[in-house]
């Protein structure tokens, strides 16, 4: 029986092919879990972003004379469904989801000088409709903070697996691309809305 280098060769290169494969699906499988992370905060930040209009009515019967504020509100909010809709056509796109993260800032401030402005209207502040809104976004906040932190992980865990060696060798190969992280930059800002009626 004779020892042949090619067979040895061909083996090894068997073995590095399936390792690559592996490797390769791994970064998918990793890919996969945050777009998937992110299609949760899309339909937490959808949910939010059409109760603000009805927040908005309700305010508009009652603060007259804070036109400029609850056009703010809206605003923001129509900047932040299109962030949103770019985002979610491909959450891979770091510049999108920085769009995002400041359309979200956006939303954050218009609605707290709202509610800022709403103490002093005790009428709104004892409205049933504006009482029920105000617990649905207070609640909606909180599910999108909790959305968004499993995505911030999904995504941690990705960057983490396309960064390592050998995985990175593959990823830079097959035009896997760094994820970018939904960040509220201000710390305040990252807590829910604080509503008080």
């Amino acid at each position: 029986m004779s020892f042949s280098w090619g067979w040895v060769l061909l083996g090894l290169i068997i073995v590095l092919v399936i390792f690559a494969v592996l490797i390769y699906n791994r970064l998918i499988a990793g890919r996969n879990r945050y777009q998937n992370a992110f299609a949760q905060i899309d339909v937490q930040l959808t949910r939010r972003y059409d109760l603000i209009p009805n927040l908005v009515k309700v305010a508009e019967r009652y603060m007259t004379h804070e036109r400029e504020t609850l056009e703010a509100v809206i605003q923001a909010r129509n900047q932040a469904v299109s962030s949103l809709k770019q985002v979610s056509a491909d959450p891979g796109d770091a510049a999108a989801v920085q769009m995002l993260a400041q359309a979200e800032q956006g939303v954050a401030g218009a609605l707290g000088r709202l509610f800022a402005l709403s103490e002093a209207y005790p009428d709104l502040k004892a409205n049933q409709n504006m009482m029920q809104l105000s617990e649905e976004l207070v609640s909606t906040e909180n599910r999108v903070a909790f959305a968004r932190q499993a995505f911030n992980d999904a995504v941690m865990g990705y960057n983490n697996l396309r960064e390592v060696f050998p995985n990175n060798l593959i990823a830079q190969r097959f035009g896997f691309t760094r994820a970018q992280l939904l960040e509220i930059e201000a710390p305040e800002k990252r807590e829910a809305v604080q509503v008080s009626f």
